[in-house]
């Protein structure tokens, strides 16, 4: 059975892959289809519901991972990750540039991705009897 925890992780992995993919292949799609320009996809709004999605979903699953496999290390590059994203978002593209915030946010999002990949891996190779997950618990134990 799937756990919230794996779910949020496998969420937050993919928030991260579009954060990506948004940063480095929209300005190609807009220059090969530029009817894409009217999705409004290329505006800072974009940048701001990523990350208002990330935040919460990267704490809550990393947090139970870490009180089930006790790697805080995971949680704290899953922290950082986020930590850029903000950063990028804050110092934006009139302040350090185009390049710089794309660095910093493909930066960010790639250590939220790997800090959820190995979270996850960890999560399933563990026995999950003794999980601190809410949902993993068998309904015949108490």
């Amino acid at each position: 059975m799937k756990t919230t925890q794996v779910m949020t992780d496998k969420l937050a992995i993919g928030l991260s892959l579009l954060c990506t993919f948004h940063c480095l292949a929209l300005p190609i799609l807009l220059v090969l289809l530029p009817s894409m320009a009217a999705l409004g996809l290329d505006n800072e709004n974009f940048h701001l519901w990523m990350v208002v999605a990330v935040i919460p979903s990267s704490l809550y699953a990393l947090t139970l991972g870490c009180k089930q496999h006790k790697r805080y290390q995971l949680f704290y590059l899953g922290a950082i990750g986020v930590a850029l994203l903000i950063l990028a978002l804050a110092l934006g593209e009139e302040r350090i540039g185009e390049s710089g915030e794309k660095t910093l946010t493909v930066l960010g999002a790639c250590f939220v991705a790997i800090g959820h990949w190995f979270n996850y891996r960890l999560c399933n190779a563990l026995d999950h009897e003794n999980c601190a997950c809410p949902n993993d618990k068998d309904s015949g134990v108490n």
